[in-house]
């Protein structure tokens, strides 16, 4: 008898199992269903949404738009933007008022980090709105290059400048126009950094200024490319140029033999190189047979360590940029006694040039000094009318 009730009671608990099953089943594929939902929006490859599909489309196009937000959001701040958005995490603004009822999202308005956070991370106000992933941009022709001049300061001109974030520049010198022009343009393409839609790539390397096939070369690339040329007392700069030979070679002979080819009559000798690149006048007329003035920019080497901010002023402005680069980039390194970063590109350390860089100048007799800035002064003036501007070399 209880036997037969048992087997009574078994059909209907067979029904309930079948029923939670079917149930278990409806909910898992519901759950799949609203994963893969989820996942296709959250992508950012645009996915085709057609127009009658109505408000399921404009919820797609919406979170498709607020997805692409927010990594531009990411992206461009940087870590440190991201742990500021986890502390006010900005809420989804969806433009369908039906989407927001059915997310039952509020309405908030889209925080975005603080101007001075952005800038922190250098990143330029004008690619702010640009969704650029990490390793995108090509590699052009640079637009402007440092031409010259060799113990100048054109290193630290070269350093200074790599901060603004809307400048590319190579590290090395790749000495095309004078030493590697038979490899090619696209050979000194590939040396060149990505850049993205207007930043400028640059490079530097000095010796172009007295390389006589330099400026026809460069013009034969581009006509619209802009130079700039870092100057300095031509007696002082053949100094320096002597100073840096003499800690590579200890064997050469003295500063006051290599100035003069007779010491007696005091006739300098020009075919030196150290005293040749002093001659600015004369190089710069090469120049401005294939450039116009108000292509080249000459930025004082004496002032871009008295005052390197102005001096990196004119250069901005110069390049067409924003004066991002201001005072509060340096600070003055009395050991080296010139300006060091406060922080380099891509580090939050300070940075100052390398201990090849302010090495203390031999003792030259004064006597021989005095000639070389009697015969640097005619080229010393003529410069300064070339140039419209006084450097004060002769003071």
């Amino acid at each position: 008898m209880a036997f037969s009730r048992i087997t009574k009671l078994d059909p209907p608990s067979r029904g309930i199992f079948r029923k939670a099953a079917v149930m278990l089943c409806s909910l898992l594929t519901s759950l799949f269903l609203l994963h893969c939902l989820a996942d296709r929006c959250s992508t950012t490859s645009p996915s085709p949404v057609k127009a009658s599909s109505g408000r399921a489309a404009g919820l797609f196009e919406d979170l498709r738009s607020l997805r692409t937000k927010r990594l531009v959001y990411e992206w461009t701040a940087g870590s440190e933007l991201m742990d500021y958005g986890a502390a006010r995490r900005p809420s989804l603004v969806l433009a369908d008022e039906r989407a927001r009822q059915v997310l039952e999202l509020p309405e908030e308005p889209l925080i975005l980090p603080p101007p001075d956070l952005v800038a922190s991370r250098r990143v330029s106000p004008r690619f702010a709105g640009k969704l650029s992933p990490l390793g995108e941009g090509s590699k052009k022709l640079p637009q402007a290059l440092i031409i010259g001049v060799k113990k100048g300061g054109t290193r630290a001109l070269l350093e200074f400048l790599r901060v603004h974030p809307d400048i590319r520049a190579v590290g090395a010198e790749p000495h095309f126009f004078d030493r590697n022009y038979d490899n090619g343009l696209e050979w000194y393409r590939e040396l060149m950094p990505k850049t993205l839609e207007g930043q400028i790539t640059m490079e530097k390397t000095p010796s172009y200024f007295v390389t006589r096939e330099a400026p026809a070369r460069i013009s034969a690339m581009s006509r619209d490319t802009k130079l700039i040329v870092v100057v300095r007392d031509p007696v002082t700069r053949a100094i320096s140029d002597y100073t840096q030979t003499l800690s590579k070679k200890p064997d050469i002979p003295s500063f006051e033999s290599l100035t003069f080819k007779n010491r007696t009559t005091g006739l300098i000798d020009t075919s030196w190189s150290a005293i040749q690149i002093g001659i600015y006048a004369k190089h710069l007329d090469n120049w401005l047979q294939y450039f116009p003035m108000d292509q080249i920019l000459f930025v004082s080497g004496e002032r871009l360590i008295s005052d390197p901010a102005g001096e990196l002023g004119r250069v901005q402005d110069f390049l067409g940029l924003k004066r991002i680069i201001t005072d509060k980039h340096f600070y003055f390194n009395q050991t080296k006694g010139f300006p060091c970063l406060k922080k380099a590109e891509g580090s939050s350390k300070p940075h100052c040039l390398g201990k090849t860089k302010g090495r203390t100048h031999p003792n030259i007799d004064p006597e021989v000094v005095q000639r070389l800035r009697d015969f640097y002064r005619p080229f010393n003036m003529k410069f300064y009318q070339m140039t419209g501007r006084f450097f004060g070399w002769d003071e």
